[in-house]
């Protein structure tokens, strides 16, 4: 329900993770579009770790250093699923960071978290914007 309503209100299409393993638990999902339009959504993987999808149209600094927890950027990007990802590494969380989400700018995704950069590619793959 959540992710319907996030797609009708946010002004950037909305990422969500499609054919992941059942293994994989979804945890939290929240859209706050009064907070610069962010959506969250958490998941438990099969090892145990935890691994996040967020979106927002915050200015990008600012939002990159609250999801990622104060990771820092790399110079290594990734091409998942016909996207550059920038690779972030941090004490905390590791991320992939997408800007410009589908070409409409402003808008920011990070997958972040606890899992190894193998399971974060696997949520960065499995997402579906719309």
């Amino acid at each position: 329900m959540e992710l319907l309503t996030a797609r009708r209100a946010a002004p950037y299409p909305v990422a969500a993770p499609e054919g992941l393993a059942e293994e994989w638990k979804p945890t939290s999902v929240r859209y706050r579009g009064e907070d610069s339009a962010t959506w969250h959504l958490g998941f438990h993987t099969e090892r145990g770790e935890y691994v996040q999808v967020q979106q927002s149209t915050q200015k990008p600094a600012e939002f990159i250093e609250e999801a990622t927890q104060g990771a820092r950027e790399t110079e290594r990007t990734e091409e998942i699923g016909g996207r550059t990802w920038t690779r972030y590494e941090g004490g905390r969380y590791d991320a992939l960071v997408l800007e410009d989400t589908e070409g409409v700018e402003g808008a920011t995704t990070v997958v972040a978290g606890t899992g190894s950069f193998e399971q974060l590619t696997t949520m960065a793959a499995a997402l579906k914007m719309a």
